[in-house]
Parts: structure tokens; sequence; C-alpha cells
């Protein structure tokens, strides 16, 4: 078969990001074309192999025995592409190029926003796209580079570098709150109290971790609020509406201001660090080296 021209080069890279994505919609707000252009590069692409590729109904695409196969194959070469690539970083003033994370709302709040400003100044050709979410994906699949999350909730085929030491779990509440309801003296105490519930990506509700080692707990918290972000928990404990299980350090101002309490402070759990994970297959995106020495930086001298 003679030599790919540039246009049948970018044609596989279509095939790839389509095949990976199984939509053609992502895969089109991915590359930054229309799904029509999408549909002409892997008509043209099959045509000139003169294999059928993809089949495609109106609710998913999946490669054929053909495609796949070819898929199988690219990965690879696409692969060495991308760490060739990224190998030249070393050859450069500084990092250039696309960076996209997905990363949970603490995560942005606690990590990303202290720095972003002398990151984005100190590195103006890295192009970084942030996605907030607190639901667990596959970073791999949705297309993104890199994620934070923490670290038990990193998949194991993941290269994971802590960002953070082990952050430090605590129960708070309002005074206003305390003052009606008492403070509780021991875990099993919140079982009559009103919790804030903590929902999860899977819609269940997060038992409470109290305690470490062999004394450690888990209380399923009764209560008359679920949400499934920090935000509006930390809110609605400052409100007085119930107890409230988070962060240490995410409440650390309304704990020095006063307008919250710690409770249970014998039995604050330490939990994992947050970390920044990306496929051990992949050579680390640029900036991304960068991005988390930063990070860790800034975590110290907090």
């Amino acid at each position: 078969m003679p030599a790919f021209t540039r246009s049948e080069l970018a044609d596989l890279n279509v095939f790839m990001t389509i095949v990976r994505r199984r939509s053609f919609r992502h895969a089109a707000h991915e590359l930054g074309v229309s799904t029509s252009a999408l549909s002409h590069s892997m008509r043209n692409l099959e045509t000139r192999l003169g294999v059928k590729l993809l089949n495609r109904t109106s609710r998913s695409v999946v490669p054929t025995a053909a495609g796949q196969a070819l898929a199988d194959k690219l990965d690879t070469g696409f692969q060495s592409i991308r760490e060739a690539l990224s190998e030249l970083d070393v050859y450069r003033a500084a990092p250039a190029g696309r960076l996209s994370l997905n990363v949970p709302r603490d995560a942005a709040r606690l990590l990303l926003r202290p720095v972003l400003k002398r990151f984005c100044q100190s590195y103006p050709d890295i192009q970084l796209e942030i996605t907030v979410e607190d639901r667990l994906l596959d970073i791999v699949a949705d297309g993104f580079d890199a994620g934070i999350r923490y670290g038990s909730t990193v998949p194991q085929d993941m290269v994971a570098v802590p960002l953070t030491e082990e952050l430090r779990w605590i129960v708070v509440a309002a005074p206003e709150y305390l003052a009606r309801h008492g403070t509780p003296q021991h875990p099993a105490d919140l079982l009559r109290h009103r919790c804030i519930r903590m929902r999860l990506g899977d819609n269940t509700h997060y038992k409470w971790e109290l305690g470490n080692g062999v004394d450690a707990v888990h209380v399923d918290v009764p209560g008359p609020l679920s949400t499934n972000e920090t935000d509006a928990t930390v809110a609605a404990a400052v409100d007085g509406v119930g107890l409230a299980y988070c962060l240490e350090v995410r409440v650390a101002d309304e704990l020095r201001n006063g307008t919250l309490h710690a409770v249970l402070p014998e039995w604050a759990s330490l939990g994992p660090p947050l970390c920044l994970y990306y496929p051990s297959r992949h050579q680390a995106q640029p900036g991304l080296r960068q991005l988390a020495d930063m990070i860790r930086e800034q975590w110290r001298a907090i």
C-alpha cells in the first residue's frame, strides 16, 4: 500500500477518536469539528481501504471486526507518536499544547484555584481545559488527559501522583445548631442528630468514617438533607441545618471565624491524599508535571 498522505493520517486519527468515544458527537466535540465532517472523513477512509470499519446506529457506534483489528494495531502506533512528541518537551524552553483535566469540586477549590493565575502566566503556551464534576468517570473514554481524585478511588491501571499529604476529615456544626440540639460526645450519638448526608455518584449515601485504625467506625447517619457536593453541604451546616462531614482544610475559614465548630475532634479521620492521575500507557501531557509541582508547592505553603 502506498504511503499515507497527511489527510489520510488525519482520517485514521478521526477513526481512533470515534472508536474510543463510541460516539460521532463526542468525537466531533473533542476534535473541534462537525459530525458531518467526521462522517465525510470516515467515508473517505473506508472507500480507500475497501473495508467497512464502523457499524453506526442511532444510539451507538461500534467497530466492525476489521475496524477493531485496525484500531488495536493503530493504538500502538499512535501511542509511539504521542510518546515521541512528548519527549520533545525537554528541548522546549517551556511546555506547549492542550491539557485537559477532570477534577472534583473540592480539588478545583483547594488545589487549582490558588495556582491558576500563576500557572497561566508562567506557561502561556498551554491551553488548560478544566471540567469540574464530582462523579467518577473513565478519563480516557471521556477524552481527558488527566484527572484529580482521592487516592483510594484512582483506578489501579493509572499512574497516581499525590498532590497532598493524608487529609483530615471532621464533623462540624454551626453554634446555632449545637445550642438547639446539643453536642454529640460519641459517634453513636450521631444517630440521634440531624446530619447532612453525602450522596455519592451511584446515588448511595456515604457512611461517615470516624476514627482511625482498629478504633475506626462507619456511621450511616440520618438527616433531613442530602447533597452531592461540598459547597452545598458547608452552606447548609453554616445555616444550622445539621451536622456536616467534610475536609478540615475545606472549612478552615469557617472554623477560624466561628461560623462552624468542630464536633467529635478526637474522632477525626485521616483519609487518602488527593492525587493527580493519568493513563500508565501515556507519557505525561505538556504542562502536567509543572502543574503538579506548582500545586504541591502551594499546598506545602498552606
